[in-house]
């Protein structure tokens, strides 16, 4: 009988295998189960890109794995670095679409924002990203490789490893959920992943109630951040349209689910915009969402896009309304802009890099 040789379009991606099917692989090949231990460690521990590298594996091993499988592996496409050491990604995926992936040093923290999907379907009015049509989810190993590189980066150019890892570049965390979570399995796993540990994750959204609650009856461990951005429904109608089928009040009922079950406390990402939600009344209602659950309020300032008027808040009025906070008890950190001088907006470096390169 005559074998056909595999063609490479028919070739399945490795990573998306579980260890018992690798397993099985193996063994209907003649090898050892215990290869797929080894191979698993190269590709989540060692976050290999390729199956030459895989050193410890015989030739011919490897050469079998070529024959049938493949690593969609991500690439850095470009790379600019801001003269306050923030470095930003755009990472050609293996379909040649964009996304874009940030470290931010601060101190002793490097931090990686990574990216969840290929654009957004929520067109928030402030995001670059928003502007953007949702081409695709990403898969677990592709948000995964995207924290590989950025930890990568930190050693090489800060000598120093990753800190922290926070979802909140392009996309909708919680809308590509169940890749969201296997890689933040990935990213904590000890024994075949990175080892992060889980309080060091950060899972942002705009509000997705009804997932808000899910995070909370699967016991996902990464941290919970809201994008809130505004303290009234009125005004996050304004800026933010998934605020109409997930209003505060609904918000306020799947944090207080969470906290219930997590006893975790939750934190408020609040772009403060000039002359939108930067009144000292606006700070009031913000007190009040305060009072929900424990959580602490993370004042950003606004990278403006050329998408949109919006404009980041005086100094005479930014720290006014942080005080009035702090005054009052809540837990207020203030976020200054990193990367002013490169497109560090979420989405700005993808939109000049196009959806898609070949």
């Amino acid at each position: 009988m005559i074998t056909l040789p595999v063609i490479a379009s028919s070739r399945r991606d490795i990573r998306k295998l579980s260890a018992d099917e690798l397993k099985a692989f193996f063994v209907e090949h003649g090898e050892k189960p215990f290869r797929a231990k080894q191979v698993l460690e190269w590709l989540w521990r060692n976050a290999a890109s390729s199956f030459a590298g895989m050193n410890n594996i015989s030739l011919s091993t490897r050469q079998l794995l070529e024959e049938h499988f493949v690593i969609n592996a991500v690439q850095v496409h470009q790379q600019q670095q801001s003269a306050d050491g923030t470095i930003k990604s755009a990472f050609r995926l293996h379909d040649g679409h964009i996304v874009e992936g940030v470290l931010i040093p601060k101190d002793d923290r490097m931090t990686a924002c990574v990216s969840s999907q290929v654009g957004c379907s929520l067109t928030c009015k402030f995001c670059a990203t928003g502007y953007m049509e949702r081409k695709r989810n990403l898969d677990a190993a592709e948000i995964f490789d995207q924290v590989a590189i950025i930890a990568r980066q930190a050693e090489e150019n800060f000598g120093k490893p990753l800190t922290n890892i926070v979802y909140m570049g392009m996309g909708e965390p919680l809308l590509n959920y169940a890749n969201v979570v296997k890689s933040v399995e990935r990213i904590t796993d000890n024994k075949e992943g990175l080892g992060m540990a889980a309080r060091r994750l950060t899972i942002s959204t705009a509000g997705i109630s009804k997932m808000i609650k899910k995070l909370a009856d699967d016991g996902v461990k990464a941290n919970l951040a809201l994008s809130l951005h505004a303290p009234t429904d009125e005004k996050r109608n304004q800026i933010m349209p998934i605020n109409e089928t997930n209003s505060l009040p609904v918000l306020k009922e799947a944090l207080q689910y969470y906290h219930q079950l997590t006893e975790r406390m939750v934190t408020y990402e609040y772009i403060v915009f000039d002359n939108i939600n930067d009144s000292i009344d606006d700070a009031k209602a913000l007190l009040e969402i305060t009072k929900w659950i424990p959580c602490k309020v993370n004042l950003i300032e606004y990278n403006p896009i050329s998408n949109a008027a919006y404009l980041n808040a005086d100094e005479d009025r930014l720290i006014p309304f942080m005080k009035y906070l702090a005054d009052r008890g809540v837990q207020v950190n203030l976020r200054r802009s990193r990367g002013k001088d490169i497109d560090a907006a979420c989405g700005q470096l993808a939109v000049k890099q196009g959806e898609k390169v070949a």
